[in-house]
C-alpha cells in the first residue's frame, strides 16, 4: 500500500487502488484551488462520489473467462496457507475440481462468477447443479481476495449465486466449509444457511471440523 493509499484509507476508511487514489488526488487538490478562488466550480468530494470512482474498474463476470482456474485456485491456495497451513494437496485439489467443473459445465444448471477489479480476477464463487436431484445444488469455490474488502462484493456474490438457484427452482443448496472462518459463516447465516453437521475431518489435506451448512428453498 502506497503512502497516498494508506492516507486516503486513514481518513476516510476506504482502501482504493492506485489508479482510483491518485485520481481522488487530482479531484481533492482541484477541490482545495476552488477553495481559495479560483473558479473551478467543483463542489466538495463525497463519499458517494468515492464510491463511484471505487466501482469504475470492478465487475462480476458470468461464465468462463482465460486464466479463471488458475487465478482462483491461486487465491485459495494463498489464504489457506497463510491463515491454516494448507499445501499442495489444497491446491491441486482446488484447480482439478474446478477444471472438472468447467470442462462439463452447463449453463441450464451450473453458475460460475468471477469478481475482475482493475482487469484481474480477484474473487469467485460457483454452482454445482449435478446433483440437484439427490443432495441439492452445491455452493462452491467462494473467495475473495484482500483487494476486495470493504466494497460490498462477498454479497453480491452471494446474492448472484443464490438467486440463480431461486431462478432454477432448486430446493435445496449446501456448501462445506470448516469451524473458524467466522466472516465467512457470518455471510452464509446472512443469506439463510443453517449448520447441519460437523465432524473432524481431513478432505481438504488437513485435519480441521469440516461444516456442512445448507440453505432450503422450498
Amino acid at each position: 500500500m502506497s503512502f497516498i493509499q494508506l492516507t486516503i484509507k486513514r481518513q476516510t476508511g476506504i482502501f482504493l487502488s492506485w489508479d482510483v487514489a491518485s485520481l481522488y488526488c487530482v479531484l481533492c487538490a482541484v477541490h482545495r484551488l476552488d477553495r481559495v478562488g479560483k473558479g473551478t466550480g467543483i463542489k466538495p468530494i463525497s463519499l458517494q462520489q468515492i464510491h463511484r470512482l471505487r466501482t469504475m474498474n470492478e465487475a462480476i463476470l458470468t461464465g468462463y473467462i482465460p486464466g479463471a482456474i488458475g487465478r482462483i485456485a491461486e487465491l485459495h491456495a494463498t489464504y489457506y496457507h497463510r491463515n491454516w497451513g494448507f499445501g499442495l494437496f489444497f491446491e491441486a485439489k482446488v484447480a482439478a475440481e474446478l477444471s472438472e467443473f468447467l470442462s462439463r459445465f452447463d449453463e441450464t444448471r451450473d453458475g460460475f462468477w468471477t469478481v475482475c477489479l482493475n482487469n484481474r480476477i480477484e474473487g469467485g464463487i460457483a454452482i454445482d447443479g449435478i446433483k440437484t436431484t439427490t443432495e441439492g445444488a452445491h455452493l462452491r469455490w467462494f473467495i475473495l481476495s484482500p483487494e476486495t474488502r470493504n466494497r460490498g462484493i462477498g454479497n453480491r456474490l452471494m446474492e448472484e449465486a443464490t438467486s440463480f438457484c431461486r431462478k432454477k427452482n432448486y430446493r435445496r443448496v449446501y456448501l462445506w466449509t470448516f469451524e473458524g472462518l467466522h466472516e465467512a459463516r457470518h455471510l452464509y447465516e446472512k443469506f439463510g444457511f443453517k449448520l447441519v453437521r460437523q465432524f473432524e475431518g481431513t478432505q481438504w489435506g488437513t485435519k480441521v471440523i469440516e461444516q456442512k451448512f445448507e440453505l432450503v428453498l422450498s
